[in-house]
């Protein structure tokens, strides 16, 4: 059961900083830009949240296969495949996990407005200083946000996972995995335990949701 903890905590540690460095570029440009392809990206996107996870699963899970162009480029550097590694896994995590890192960026960006960003300007910051040192910050209530759902979502992870990564103990078995197993051998004890300490976590993340929000709508003194 320890093996399966640290699996989910160390999958959702790594998912939440990759998709808080990809989202932030990525969020930026959805809530600026204008090019006729946003509304498109914006929609691949959002694709994980209506995909039934066993199919997005079956096809990273192809995609990480032996067989996949993808994997032909990694048979000369000797990897055949990511299929049932931990490292499949997080690829999976991440893109399973990824609108629940861009949308709350995107929407702190545009909360933003344009006025910031021009006085930015008018004191001679790069488009580069202007996002770091004024976007983000004013940003990071959305950050905050995306990574306490991400990480969320990223425990809470089963079908995705399961199709990906399988239950190899101490590799790829996670936490909702590991309920899954308990159910299915009738050790329903082991198993409440588990579910109860995950509901308490499910409850924890609300909590925090709910704080982030009312602190970033309380007036500044």
């Amino acid at each position: 059961m320890a093996e399966a903890v640290w699996t989910t905590l160390a999958l959702a540690s790594l998912t939440t900083l990759i998709l808080l460095v990809l989202a932030a570029p990525l969020g930026w440009w959805l809530a600026h830009g204008r090019s006729w392809r946003r509304e498109a990206v914006a929609a691949l996107v959002l694709l994980p949240i209506v995909l039934p996870p066993t199919v997005l699963g079956f096809y990273v899970l192809i995609a990480l296969g032996p067989a996949s162009p993808l994997m032909v480029l990694l048979h000369p550097f000797g990897v055949r495949t990511l299929a049932f590694t931990f490292w499949g896994l997080l690829i999976g995590s991440v893109i399973y996990s990824l609108p629940f890192a861009v949308q709350p960026i995107r929407s702190a960006f545009q909360a933003i407005g344009p006025r910031p960003l021009e006085v930015a300007a008018t004191l001679r910051a790069s488009p580069a200083d202007a996002f770091f040192s004024v976007a983000v910050p004013l940003a990071r209530r959305g950050f905050a946000t995306a990574a306490v759902l991400v990480f969320a979502h990223t425990v809470g992870e089963f079908g995705v996972v399961l199709m990906i990564g399988g239950a190899i103990p101490g590799k790829t078995e996670v936490l909702s995995i590991r309920i899954y197993q308990l159910v299915e051998a009738l050790q329903f004890g082991e198993a409440h335990k588990l579910a109860a300490a995950l509901v308490v976590f499910a409850f924890l993340v609300l909590f925090a949701l709910l704080v982030i929000d009312r602190r970033a709508g309380a007036p500044r003194p």
